[in-house]
């Protein structure tokens, strides 16, 4: 008998975990829903492209980034 690689036995060790899970699948769906509200709902609510509406050309984005970054250096 020989001894799996590390990577097959990692994948089998993980694909057989999750295929007996019974509550673990409920939770992990819950983490998933938790993730998609955090990175995309609240993106869209909260965190509005600056860039994107106050400059008009990526010209103008950049110096202003340049600009902010030298200011802080500072």
């Amino acid at each position: 008998m020989s001894t799996p690689k590390p990577l097959g036995w990692l994948f089998s060790f993980y694909r057989d975990g999750f295929k007996n899970m019974t509550i673990g699948k409920t939770l992990w769906l819950i983490v998933a829903i938790k993730l998609f509200i955090m990175f995309f709902v609240l993106k869209i609510f909260f965190f509005p492209n600056f860039l994107k509406t106050n400059f008009k050309d990526d010209e103008s984005r950049s110096n202003h980034v340049r600009q902010e970054l030298i200011d802080k250096a500072h």
